[in-house]
């Protein structure tokens, strides 16, 4: 079976960055599994593992358009210190989730901590990089109704209920 829309697709493999930094990974023994076509992965990936079947090793670029988009600075911004929970001691690299402008919460990240304030960036931590994969292929099957109602895999390498 070749990965398509409504797949249930398992992986083994290894991101990195630019400088070849490894980003993240996932094991045969511990593998990633997605359903093809439901926005659970970056859109470039999902389009590069169309058509590929069990066994498949790749290795792809997949540039910021398509992974998590170029970096905004309109997406920094300066935010006073008492806008933050009081007897905290804010530092760069923490995460706090605020309000957008359509009601939701957002997550966004602690960049510098000045006598302006705290200055927070609502990107997200790899947009703007091109990301390279290597991945191998270790199972791909139809998804259950259940699944596919729930839009994520359930059981190993998936959700769990």
């Amino acid at each position: 079976m070749n990965i398509a829309d409504d797949c249930v697709v398992t992986l083994a493999y290894t991101l990195r960055d630019s400088a070849g930094e490894v980003l993240d990974s996932a094991t045969a023994a511990e593998p990633f599994a997605y359903v093809q076509g439901r926005r659970s992965v970056i859109a470039g990936l999902e389009k590069q593992l169309a058509g590929r079947a069990v066994g498949d090793k790749l290795d792809i670029s997949i540039e910021p358009a398509e992974a998590y988009g170029e970096h905004s600075p309109a997406r920094v911004q300066t935010v006073p210190r008492d806008r933050f929970p009081e007897g905290i001691d804010i530092e760069p690299g923490m995460q706090f989730h605020a309000g957008d402008e359509h009601g939701g919460r957002m997550p966004v990240r602690v960049t510098e901590v000045n006598e302006d304030g705290v200055v927070i960036d609502a990107n997200h931590p790899l947009a703007g990089q091109t990301l390279h994969f290597a991945v191998e292929v270790l199972g791909v099957r139809a998804a259950t109704a259940e699944e596919l109602a729930h839009g994520h895999v359930h059981g190993p390498g998936g959700h769990h209920h």
